[in-house]
């Protein structure tokens, strides 16, 4: 029906698990309300959702790091030019060129389908050295000094 087409049936499966374990985890905290005097009828349940549980859970995490995620490698060309036609960077000119002139770069840039940095550039707000000195996204990820 659609060539080409990849199903994602490794992440849907991890996501079923998912959803019995977390029942399991209803099952275990219903039954461990349930002792009285020290004594504890449900431990039986409470073993079975247990173990069930783990083994879910090790065998769909084997699974997909066996067929999704071994020979996953990102496409790093595709990711820097995401990231280099994204708008937020424009976050980075603010301190030195003001929200209004930022604004008029990430809405230039939005509408002529090019680059922040082309924008800058063509509207004259910004010099190539200037750009490149002040927008650098990895500087902005992580926690701030």
């Amino acid at each position: 029906i659609m060539p080409g087409k990849v199903n994602p049936t490794q992440c849907e499966a991890l996501t079923m698990v998912c959803a019995q374990v977390i029942g399991n985890d209803m099952t275990i905290t219903f039954s461990g309300a349930q002792g009285h005097v020290e004594l504890n009828a449900y431990k039986p349940v409470i073993l079975y959702a247990m173990m069930q549980s783990i083994q879910l859970l090790t065998d769909a995490c084997t699974s997909f790091a066996d067929h999704a995620i071994a020979g996953l490698a990102a496409n790093r060309p595709r990711i820097a030019q995401n990231l280099a036609r994204s708008l937020m960077l424009a976050t980075a000119l603010t301190p030195h060129i003001g929200y209004d002139n930022a604004a008029q770069i990430a809405t230039y840039a939005h509408e002529k389908d090019v680059t922040l940095k082309e924008a800058a550039i063509h509207l004259g707000l910004v010099g190539e050295a200037d750009f490149d000195q002040w927008v650098q996204p990895e500087k902005m990820v992580g926690p701030t000094a």
